[in-house]
């Protein structure tokens, strides 16, 4: 199967900024699209950005301006660069990818990574 490793959360003040890194490993025969969404407490799972392997991007309304995702397919990897902290950017964030994936043939799947918590203070 595949695996989802993410880096880069912590405690910063409101304006300052953070990096978020998501690796993915294992029977991967191609990656479509990779994005990703967080989850404050009491809240739902929203998404924050998307981008296709043809590097379309998508983001929510609340972070436009101030977020930026891209990707490095030759390492499997989802960046997301969030500058402008605000409070309520505080939230866990989880990191999301559509795989195909080699098993008895190949089948695509999605996947979540262990999420990764990002407070902002102010």
């Amino acid at each position: 199967q595949v695996q989802l490793v993410e880096s880069g959360g912590g405690l910063v003040q409101a304006g300052g900024s953070l990096r978020l890194s998501c690796a993915a490993s294992g029977s991967i025969v191609s990656i479509n699209a990779m994005g990703w969404y967080r989850q404050a407490p009491g809240k739902q799972r929203d998404l924050v950005a998307g981008v296709t392997s043809g590097g379309s991007t998508q983001y929510a309304d609340s972070v436009k301006g101030r977020f930026t995702i891209s990707r490095d397919n030759a390492k499997n990897t989802v960046y997301l660069q969030m500058n402008s902290l605000k409070p309520d950017d505080t939230a866990v964030y989880y990191c999301n990818a559509d795989v195909r994936v080699l098993g008895v043939g190949t089948y695509t799947a999605r996947y979540w990574g262990q999420g990764t918590q990002v407070t902002v203070s102010s």
